[in-house]
């Protein structure tokens, strides 16, 4: 944050600790900008930023590295640092055997992906802080994510990981050479995106992937990504799928009956529509603890599967985002709700994330003081010495839930609403007016004394590309709401980032922080901010952000497009070397690179008349036609831009619906087929008891299903229930583990199930059955896909008849 004009009651990240920190030696970080690296700078680790200082004394004295990767808000990233980096035994030992380098993903995610492939690769699984051990040039061979300081829970403590390390270092170097260029094979091979052939490009893909995101619905609580066998995983707003969704509502309600919009009804009407989803996911987030009900926006996902608990740092991405979700939904419906929301998500960010310059900050951190969420939790003492007794505290104690049991540790509460407003307004005799009227100043006196709380770190670096969805929210808004202060404050982070972001020849930079511009930029960058650019464009038609946006996309076809095989790489031509270049399609908690691109250059070619911007997207998607084939719920806004080329080359949409014509998909019961069959002696089964049945699941020539567990997020494993009976229950089932299979879009194998399968399942009988059923149904969940598409999710029921009573 800026020395002066920042928000009130926010200091900037590295202020609040300067008291303390100004007496402590400081290590290189402390001539870094970004505030991460800042935290570190009095850290009696011998840090290097990642550089060619730090690689050279490597080479120099034969010493490994040590790789550590976070980011300013991450909560475990500060647990690190206070239990091993700041211990002066530990600093000593790593500085003794290891060259130190840290980095701050945000500013390097290049360098995050790289190394971030190689951990999943070790562990099976990722996250920050990323902590890893490379050669002197910079190939991984060992590495994880937290370690605490001694061993706690099955992991090892850090000091002997390092000393692990070191020692192997020194008598097995043969041996971690060799780790080191298996590892680095792994990276290499899977950011190559080798995609295989090409599968022509069609609607149904989209209809698909509407089809997978209702098979990962939860219809209780909204949101995706739930599975019966783990109820509780935790929550992430997934905003991409939520763009997509609507936009798909949008293209079902406007087909003609009998046209092409024939499978969009279908599928509505065998389970939940694009905009029931959207709706669903909405109000749950809107009501849960993840929204914070005092000052607006989101914090960065929800711990439990009714968003009651968040992880409390809140991300400019995540709420630049939602506005648009919230702006997005309220056009299409009406609804003031998502009004109310996304106008509060703006007020957030105008008042907390703004610079003084125009531009938009990045992170709140998730703790003040060593302790995650204390800025944002409550007691129902504290809540009643700021509203006092009676009426007051009683209404807002029922409608945030404080009249339940606390929700969080320390006999806390998370504020949420447990009812949606309009049904607590009708209990209460009130309009939702009236009790919203209510319901205002007892929130802003809480809001008062929340800012006398000691505040989370601000990371005020401010971000080219998450300043480019922000710009592109506020845009909406202006078009859609008709406010101007949101036109506004879309131009002023236009006109900073193109004063203070480009290079002479009218390159981008990444970062910015106190007048200083840094770090070449990337594909995320430049797409992020031509959005951003044309959205403005559309609100306000002037024709100077058009000419902007060409003119970044030009650099970015020069700089970033693969010329042999289509899409983008996430690293320009000239950027430094690494061990990789990723070309990524997924969509995460950011859209790909790739998706936004491809959504550009079809928008940029509809404004501008310039066809050759088209030509340029279809082979980006010609590029990812597999994996848009095989898991486009994976890619949901490359899904939008896919709906958004066909339309704007009817032509392509024309021979994709002939092709479809010609090769009907089959249908699912014609790729699967099951059987139950009952493995212990019928007489054996009483209440009480267990008894196993074999599940015998047979794939036609050519499919495949996949295993469980699938070894992907994005395919969807197999799974066995059994249909509510009468005190029946599934106790286990034996998954085999699958044949490995590299499939079209991958480059490392999924274990998947083809020909005859068999599985075990072990059915408990309640003591208190009356008697044993006649009957059973399991049912099996799964997707069959082949080497280049896959079919809607699906069940499969497999009766089993208990055949136990006389006939």
């Amino acid at each position: 944050m800026a020395t002066s004009g920042g928000p009130v009651g926010l200091g900037a990240s590295d202020e609040p600790r300067a008291a303390e920190a100004d007496e402590r030696p400081t290590n290189r970080l402390a001539e870094e900008t970004s505030p991460y690296l800042l935290q570190h700078a009095h850290n009696p680790v011998d840090w290097y930023p990642w550089g060619p200082e730090a690689f050279a004394k490597a080479k120099a004295e034969g010493k490994p590295i040590f790789l550590s990767i976070g980011y300013s808000s991450c909560y475990w990233c500060h647990v690190m640092e206070r239990e091993s980096f700041e211990d002066e035994e530990i600093a000593s030992y790593m500085n003794e055997h290891f060259v130190n380098i840290k980095v701050d993903r945000e500013e390097r995610p290049d360098v995050d992906q790289i190394y971030m492939t190689a951990v999943q690769a070790i562990t099976g699984s990722g996250g920050w802080p990323m902590s890893v051990f490379l050669t002197p040039d910079g190939r991984p061979f060992f590495g994880g994510t937290y370690f605490p300081p001694e061993p706690r829970r099955g992991m090892p403590g850090f000091p002997q990981i390092l000393a692990a390390v070191a020692t192997a270092w020194r008598e097995q170097r043969d041996a971690i050479e060799r780790d080191a260029d298996r590892l680095t094979g792994i990276v290499r091979r899977s950011m190559a995106n080798a995609a295989g052939d090409t599968v022509p490009l069609s609607r149904s893909m989209a209809d698909d992937g509407v089809a997978a995101l209702a098979g990962r619905f939860d219809p209780e609580y909204g949101g995706f990504g739930y599975s019966s066998n783990n109820p509780n995983h935790p929550k992430f707003p997934e905003p991409s799928n939520l763009i997509f969704l609507l936009d798909q509502h949008r293209r079902g309600e406007g087909r003609a009956e009998g046209g092409p919009g024939q499978g969009v009804i279908a599928r509505q009407l065998a389970g939940p529509g694009p905009l029931e989803m959207v709706v669903e996911t909405l109000d749950h987030m809107s009501r849960g603890g993840i929204r914070d009900h005092l000052a607006g926006g989101y914090h960065r996902y929800s711990t439990d599967r009714s968003w009651a608990v968040p992880h409390f740092e809140k991300m400019l991405y995540d709420n630049a985002q939602l506005a648009a979700v919230f702006v997005e939904a309220y056009e299409q419906t009406g609804d003031e709700r998502w009004r109310h929301e996304a106008e509060a998500i703006f007020t957030f960010v105008a008042e907390t994330l703004t610079d003084p310059e125009g531009g938009f900050y990045s992170t709140l951190d998730a703790e003040t003081d060593g302790e995650e969420g204390a800025y944002y939790v409550w007691s129902r003492d504290q809540v009643e010495e700021v509203l006092g007794g009676g009426e007051d505290l009683e209404l807002f104690a029922r409608v945030y839930g404080l009249d339940g049991e606390p929700n969080f540790e320390g006999e806390r509460y998370v504020l949420h609403l447990p009812e949606p407003l309009a049904e607590q307004a009708e209990a209460l005799g009130l309009t939702p007016k009236l009790l919203e009227a209510r319901l205002g100043p007892l929130r802003a006196r809480l809001l008062e004394a929340r800012r006398v709380r000691e505040a989370p770190r601000l990371d005020d670096k401010v971000l080219t590309s998450w300043n480019g969805l922000m710009i592109a929210a506020y845009s909406d808004a202006h078009r859609v709401l008709g406010e101007e202060r949101y036109r506004e404050a879309a131009e002023r982070a236009a006109d900073f980032l193109l004063a203070n972001l480009r290079t002479d020849d009218g390159g981008l930079l990444r970062s910015y922080r106190q007048g200083q511009a840094k770090l070449a930029a990337y594909l995320d960058d430049y797409a992020f901010l031509a959005h951003g650019l044309l959205r403005l464009h559309a609100a306000t038609g002037d024709e100077g952000r058009l000419e902007q946006a060409r003119e970044l996309v030009d650099r970015m076809i020069a700089d970033f497009a693969d010329t042999e095989s289509g899409g983008f790489f996430f690293t320009a031509d000239d950027h430094e070397s690494l061990l990789a270049r990723p070309k990524d399609p997924i969509d995460g908690a950011l859209p790909s690179g790739n998706s936004v691109a491809i959504c550009v250059l079809v928008a940029l070619a509809e404004a501008s008349g310039e066809p050759r911007y088209l030509d340029q997207a279809g082979r980006a998607l010609e590029a990812f036609s597999p994996i848009l084939a095989r898991a486009p719920a994976g890619v949901p806004m490359m899904v939008v831009g896919l709906e958004e080329y066909l339309d704007a080359r009817p032509e392509a949409a024309a021979r994709a619906a002939k092709g479809g014509d010609a090769q009907t998909p089959p249908a699912n019961d014609e790729v699967l087929t099951a059987a139950a069959t009952l493995l212990d002696d019928p007489a054996s089964i009483v209440p009480g008891g267990t008894f196993e049945v074999a599940l015998s699941l047979d794939v036609a020539p050519g499919w495949h299903l996949y295993a469980n567990p699938s070894g992907s997020d994005l395919a969807r494993p197999t799974v066995v229930t059994l249909a509510p009976g009468p005190g029946a229950t599934l106790a286990t089932v034996e998954y085999p583990e699958g044949e490995p299979m590299v499939l079209a879009g991958s480059t490392e194998p999924l274990p998947v199930y083809e020909g005859k399968v068999r599985l075990t399942a072990r059915v408990l009988l309640a003591e208190d059955a009356d008697g044993v059923p006649d009957h059973l149904t399991f049912r099996i969940d799964y997707q069959a896909c082949n080497d280049r598409a896959c079919l809607a999710p699906a069940m499969l029921a497999a009766p089993l008849r208990l055949a136990t009573s006389p006939q």
